[in-house]
């Protein structure tokens, strides 16, 4: 079954397209990661998808529907985005940034209800904000501050979760922390997740399905390790490299070639560059 698909699909800020003629199904229950170098369309891709912009030429069809054409609420009972480096108001809490989840489901008949309130305890968590639901967002740390973010798209409860580059900004550590998250997410409940990452190693750690963008167009799609090459780095990212194993999951893993410093290991030289 599809979730998420484009057709024909032209998008544009201005006179020059910046995606042109996309067609691109996103797979249901499965991570699927947009890569990609910088200005070639990703977070436009994302917010189309969203409903965000509106195509120029072409379709975004969720569950077979044309998205332009079904009501703003249900789209968001559906499919959930969280933008990059989001901001909430000063002195909001944890609590209230999420319970703003509920919003598509509240309505002059329906106002908060106990199924609203067993979303939001659920969505803090399964993130693992449950203690910090009365703490100002912006008290937060990076990563516990994302985790507020995301509990927020939980709480809409949407099989699609759109996230444009999650762990902008956070540190490895807190980067790893977001990302294994979402792994555990879809795993434990299959959610469709799809993501834009500037990590190439990481998006094929944790893709199940990768989409590399270049030229307008998609260059590549398909499992990480089935289109992750020399050559694919070369074209979309410009950029030299070497592709081996990752040793912990068997993932590609991109060394990028360049200059670094020498290490010598007992007599032999050993160059990374």
């Amino acid at each position: 079954m599809k979730s998420v698909e484009a057709q024909a699909l032209t998008l544009s800020y201005g006179s020059e397209p910046i995606i042109r003629d996309l067609n691109l199904v996103i797979p249901r229950g499965k991570i699927t990661v947009f890569v990609g170098s910088n200005g070639c369309g990703k977070s436009t891709l994302l917010r189309s998808m969203a409903r965000l912009l509106k195509p120029q030429q072409g379709s975004i069809l969720l569950d077979g529907k044309e998205i332009m054409e079904i009501p703003t609420k249900e789209v968001a009972k559906k499919l959930a985005i969280l933008p990059q480096g989001p901001v909430a108001p000063e002195g909001l809490t944890v609590f209230q940034l999420v319970k703003q989840g509920r919003y598509p489901y509240q309505n002059l008949m329906r106002r908060w209800s106990k199924e609203d309130e067993r979303s939001v305890d659920k969505a803090l968590e399964v993130t693992g904000m449950k203690e910090l639901a009365d703490r100002p967002v912006d008290a937060l740390s990076g990563g516990q501050r994302q985790r507020a973010w995301i509990a927020m798209t939980l709480a809409q409860e949407t099989e699609v979760l759109l996230l444009d580059e999650p762990t902008t900004y956070l540190d490895v550590t807190h980067q790893i922390e977001i990302l294994d998250l979402l792994f555990e997410l879809n795993e434990r409940e299959q959610r469709t997740i799809v993501m834009v990452l500037h990590d190439l190693n990481l998006a094929a750690r944790y893709a199940h399905h990768m989409v590399a963008l270049h030229n307008r167009a998609v260059y590549a799609q398909g499992k990480p390790e089935d289109i992750v090459t020399k050559e694919l780095v070369r074209r979309v990212f410009r950029m030299e490299c070497e592709i081996a194993v990752d040793p912990l999951f068997g993932t590609p893993l991109c060394i990028p070639h360049g200059r670094g410093r020498v290490v010598q290991a007992g007599k032999k030289e050993m160059s990374y560059a």
